[in-house]
């Protein structure tokens, strides 16, 4: 081979292979499509390099505007069936727990509470409402559809309102407010949590 033959295949050489190496790691960070070299998948492999890769990651936390992700106190049902509210709660929270603790231990009677809220026995939605209007926040007693369609829609922060066609309950700082089960504990506080399913959740504006 003459020596002018041999540069010319020592440049068609180079012009083959360094672009070649160049895409592989591009000092722009441009985009590549082999793995990382610790096995990573080439969205990790872009981020090694300075790009940014879209990938789904979980956020760090939830946040609802007007909330926050600190865990709340959480009340407590004491032998006597009487609910406690957590220090740091607020009044109305305090306020619908004491409503609730007055018929806490009362029996349970169909339309009880619903042509007056003082009444000797109360039904499930007659207890809740019984309980929220201690707090100021029903002015007249709901059924249990009626209270599906009460206040805001979705789970409150401190106070959360269950309800369907056929049964309502209550969640307060956690504390279920429920006439299911009391015929085993004897007190419409229950500590233990329920199934959901099929209920719509309302809550009161603010809490």
């Amino acid at each position: 081979m003459s020596r002018r033959s041999a540069v010319a295949f020592l440049l068609a050489t180079l012009f083959v292979v360094l672009p070649a190496r160049a895409g592989a790691s591009s000092p722009t960070g441009g985009t590549t499509y082999t793995s990382s070299p610790h096995g990573g998948t080439a969205a990790q492999a872009q981020a090694s390099q300075g790009t940014s890769a879209p990938t789904a990651t979980a956020p760090a936390s939830t946040t609802v505007p007007g909330t926050t992700t600190t865990p709340l106190p959480a009340a407590t049902v004491g032998p006597d069936g009487q609910a406690v509210a957590p220090a740091g709660a607020p009044p109305q929270v305090a306020t619908l727990i004491a409503a609730g603790n007055q018929i806490a231990s009362l029996p349970y009677k169909y339309g009880g509470g619903h042509k007056d809220f003082a009444d000797t026995a109360y039904d499930c939605s007659g207890s809740v409402s019984f309980a929220l209007h201690g707090a100021a926040l029903l002015d007249t007693t709901l059924d249990s559809t009626g209270l599906s369609l009460w206040g805001r829609t979705g789970a409150g922060r401190w106070i959360s309102v269950y309800a369907n066609k056929t049964h309502a309950y209550l969640i307060v700082a956690g504390l279920r407010f429920d006439t299911s089960g009391q015929r085993i504990a004897n007190t419409r506080w229950q500590a233990a949590a329920r199934s959901s399913r099929g209920f719509r959740v309302r809550h009161p504006a603010g809490l």
